[in-house]
Formats: C-alpha cells, sequence, structure tokens
C-alpha cells in the first residue's frame, strides 16, 4: 500500500530524513514511534506531498505521489494534479483543522461533493454513517465550538474516512487532547484499525501501538533505527537508542 524507498527531505542545510526506507502492506498498521524531531510527521507530510522530497521516492497503491517520471527522473505535479493524487490518502492532524462555519455533518459532506463529485444525498448518508461508525450519530448538527477535543478529532477521522481513502496516516493524533479525551479518539482508532484499513500512525501511546501496530518503526535524527513487532520493539529493543528512548516514556 505504501512504498518508500530512500526518502530524503533537508530544510536549508538541516536534513530532517536520511534515507527512509520503509513497506506498509494493504490492512497493515504501522505505528512510527520516536522523539521529538526525529522526522516522523515530515514523512507523513512527504506521504501525503504536503512536503515535497529531496531524494527517493514515494508510492501509495502503485502511484507516485506529487510526481511523474519520465525518462527515469522525478517532475513534480502541478498543484491541481497533486491534489487529486492526494485524495487517495486520508489525513489526520494533530490540531482538528475542522471549519468553525459548518456543523460536524457539512464538515464532512463537503470533500465529497466537491472532490468525488457526490450527490449531496449520498454525501449526508455517508456521512450519517461515518458519525455514527466514530460514535457520534447525535452530533451531525453540533459545531466544532460546541463539541470537545475529542468529539472534534473523531469528527476529523470521519471527514478523512469521507474521501475513501486507501491509506490513513494519523499524526500524533492526541496529542492535543486533554488526558481524559484521549481515550475516545484511540478507541475509533481501533476500531478503523480492526476494519482493515490501512494507516500510518505517529504516536506517543505506546499501549495503542502494543495493541493495535502490526509493525513498530523506531525513528530518530531522520532515520529508521529498528523495526519489528509491536512486542519486540517494546520488549526486547536491540538498539540503544530505542532502548533510551522507552526508558524515557515508559
Amino acid at each position: 500500500m505504501l512504498v518508500a524507498e530512500g526518502v530524503r527531505k533537508s530544510y536549508g542545510s538541516v536534513e530532517v530524513l536520511s534515507g527512509i526506507s520503509l513497506v506498509v502492506m494493504p490492512g497493515q498498521v504501522t505505528c512510527l514511534v520516536g522523539p521529538s524531531g526525529s522526522g516522523k510527521s515530515t514523512f507523513l507530510r512527504c506521504v501525503n506531498h504536503l512536503e515535497s522530497i529531496d531524494g527517493g521516492r514515494l508510492a501509495v497503491n502503485g502511484q507516485l505521489v506529487g510526481y511523474r517520471e519520465e525518462k527515469g527522473r522525478l517532475h513534480e505535479l502541478k498543484e491541481r494534479e497533486a491534489c487529486r493524487n492526494r485524495a487517495s490518502v486520508g489525513m489526520v492532524f494533530q490540531n482538528f483543522n475542522l471549519f468553525q462555519h459548518m456543523s460536524a455533518l457539512e464538515n464532512i459532506i463537503e470533500a465529497p461533493q466537491r472532490v468525488l463529485k457526490l450527490s449531496k444525498e449520498e454525501a449526508i448518508n455517508s456521512a450519517r454513517e461515518l458519525l455514527a461508525m466514530v460514535g457520534l450519530s447525535t452530533r451531525g448538527d453540533s459545531f466544532p465550538s460546541q463539541l470537545s477535543g475529542g468529539q472534534q478529532q473523531r469528527v476529523a477521522i470521519a471527514r478523512a474516512l469521507a474521501m475513501k481513502p486507501k491509506l490513513m496516516l494519523f499524526d500524533e493524533a492526541t496529542s492535543a487532547l486533554d488526558p481524559e479525551l484521549v481515550g475516545e479518539v484511540l478507541s475509533a482508532m481501533r476500531a478503523l484499525a480492526a476494519s482493515g484499513m490501512s494507516m500510518v500512525v505517529v504516536t506517543h501511546e505506546m499501549g495503542f501501538a502494543r495493541e493495535a501496530a502490526d509493525e513498530m518503526v523506531f525513528m530518530d535524527a531522520g532515520m529508521v533505527v529498528e523495526r519489528g513487532s509491536p512486542d519486540q520493539v517494546l520488549d526486547n529493543p536491540q538498539q540503544a537508542r530505542t532502548k533510551a528512548f522507552l526508558t524515557k516514556v515508559r
């Protein structure tokens, strides 16, 4: 579902991603963990082509993201083409990014109508199903200001799913929430993982990673340091940097 080959990204003289290679199979949940500044969020933004890459290549479901290849060289797509290209990848951010002047239902139906060209009736029916899936079937008419942080994040998940993505990206989806609200968002993410959705999740929630991930990837200084099953990485880390990080977060 996702193939990253030697992905590099720099900001000025600072190399943030130093040749990331990663494969995510269909239906697989991969959790990226590591210290702040290790490049996890930047990698997700590159997968969704919210950031261009400086080297390597990224493909989702067999299609290059944000680029086309001609005679062995990659050429960046124009923004309109990149947007169409990006539609197969859903992303949920740390801060919910809902349209404040729209209800929860309106937030969810906007893109399917404009981009997927669904009728309003089709979009609303789909949105109501998604709201029910994330436990908010009675809050479709509520505006973001009337919802808790956890509820807003669940609307954001439903909004991303409304585009029928092949791959879902979660960038620290619970980091902006009060502790008592984290559980309801993680529950929605667990249900999504159990449904067979391909997911790449940047998280500090080690309990969630142990329960939901098929593979854990520890990143540090823009590199993949260690990878394996959650039990392997959490209970028997092989690299000193992994051990040091886990000692701090436990």
